[in-house]
């Protein structure tokens, strides 16, 4: 029997291991330190048994769970608590594990534990392991060649009739993820959401396009299923992913040779569409982009650049910064250089070429038509109006500087809330 750990402290994990070696030499003991680690090890080896903690970073023992059932129906699952999250163990025996151990594990009740499902699991396997072995094979090759076929690569002669007779009309779904860290988990979890739902509206199977990318292809039994087949993905993947993503969608396709033509579509619609996202991450992600930029709107700030400090995709990156600030990257750095630039109008003696490059504009003539088309005044203009830089508090100056300084906040857009004060941007908390 193969037995797969889960735990994200070590003493728990190796406590097990040393346990079932020393009691059971004859079976496999295989250790997780999180659930990307065990989604790795139920693909790569043959698990039997699950034991699994209920609360680690990322995800749930009972969300680890429940996306693997469908893949991994044969596997037994155990789950570990604490007595204080005694309610988690029994909503994981709702979801079908056979039990539960209580922290601090007894060494007497995890040996009866494991004599027990050994003997079960050596009974199963004698009789059905070469079925699934043979059933996930054959799957394996269905899914290689039907992702080949739709990227429009050549199938060197294999025949798909037998893969697509059962599908005389059928929709395709792909999901897109976007990261720039490795996706192996959030690919395991789109795998077995979209094929569970599959099964629930219709029939049919899902495909790995590539590591972010996956295509499923479905005959509804109702055409009417489809927009809940979509709202369901996008329901259940908000709440596992940790990643965003897209969700696109053909029309009912009764022509198998139609499929390559249509993954190209889907893959030029996925350049425009906006992502969903998880709402902590895209927040997170915004707020350490404020700070950095705070910090750097001096130097040659690029969309490419910043987006790669938050490590997103620059396409996705963009879409989110302007559904959280309200403004188009460019035009965010663009109006905090000129606040920065007419702080230092009013308040130093600083030459216009050196102000010009202390706010990120190394070309002066470039700052002063920037300047201008925002603020209808050119620098020397501003100062002038300011009270020739003659800082606050000097003859009239305070009223010259409400007053002009209205007029050119109205010019920057102040006047309708998106004014981009420096002490504005949010600090983000440290753990």
């Amino acid at each position: 029997m193969n037995i797969l750990v889960v735990d994200d402290e070590n003493v728990i994990r190796s406590g097990i291991e040393r346990t079932i070696r020393n009691q059971f030499p004859e079976h496999a003991v295989y250790l997780a330190a999180s659930p990307g680690d065990a989604v790795d090890l139920l693909k790569n080896e043959s698990i039997d048994l699950v034991l699994t903690d209920v609360l680690m970073p990322g995800m749930t023992g009972l969300e680890l769970m429940e996306i693997s059932r469908k893949s991994h129906a044969h596997v037994r699952w155990v789950v570990i608590s604490a007595y204080s999250e005694f309610a988690y163990a029994q909503e994981a025996v709702r979801l079908g594990a056979r039990d539960y151990l209580l922290k601090p594990i007894g060494k007497d009740s995890l040996i009866r534990l494991i004599g027990k499902l050994g003997e079960e699991i050596a009974e199963e396997n004698a009789r059905t392991k070469e079925t699934q072995l043979l059933k996930s094979n054959l799957r394996l090759l269905r899914e290689a060649v039907i992702a080949r076929w739709a990227s429009g690569l050549d199938l060197g002669g294999i025949d798909l009739k037998p893969f697509i007779e059962k599908h005389p009309s059928f929709r395709l779904v792909m999901v897109r993820m976007e990261s720039e860290r490795d996706m192996r988990l959030e690919h395991f979890i789109v795998e077995n959401v979209l094929t569970e739902l599959i099964e629930t509206a219709g029939t049919g199977f899902v495909a790995s396009i590539d590591a972010k990318s996956l295509l499923g292809l479905v005959t509804l039994r109702e055409e009417s299923a489809l927009h809940w087949l979509v709202d369901q993905l996008r329901s259940h993947l908000k709440r596992y992913l940790k990643a965003p993503f897209q969700v696109l969608h053909t029309e009912r396709i009764a022509d198998f040779n139609q499929v390559p033509e249509e993954m190209q579509r889907m893959r030029t619609a996925a350049t425009s569409q906006v992502y969903d996202h998880y709402a902590s991450g895209g927040d997170q992600a915004v707020e350490v982009a404020l700070q950095y930029i705070q910090g750097h709107y001096h130097t040659d700030l690029s969309l490419e650049k910043v987006a790669s400090i938050v490590y997103l995709n620059p396409i996705y990156f963009s879409q989110l910064f302007k559904q959280k600030t309200g403004h188009g990257f460019k035009e965010y750095i663009t109006q905090l250089r000129l606040e920065r630039a007419m702080e230092l109008l009013r308040k130093s003696e600083l030459k216009i070429v050196d102000i010009s490059e202390r706010v990120g504009y190394p070309d002066m003539r470039h700052f002063s038509q920037i300047f201008r088309k925002k603020t209808g005044l050119t620098p020397s203009e501003y100062r002038q109006s300011m009270g020739s830089g003659s800082g606050p508090g000097v003859g009239s100056g305070e009223r010259t500087d409400r007053g002009a300084g209205s007029g050119v906040d109205r010019a920057l857009g102040k006047d309708r809330g998106v004014g981009l004060s420096v002490d504005a941007v949010i600090p983000v908390e440290q753990e």
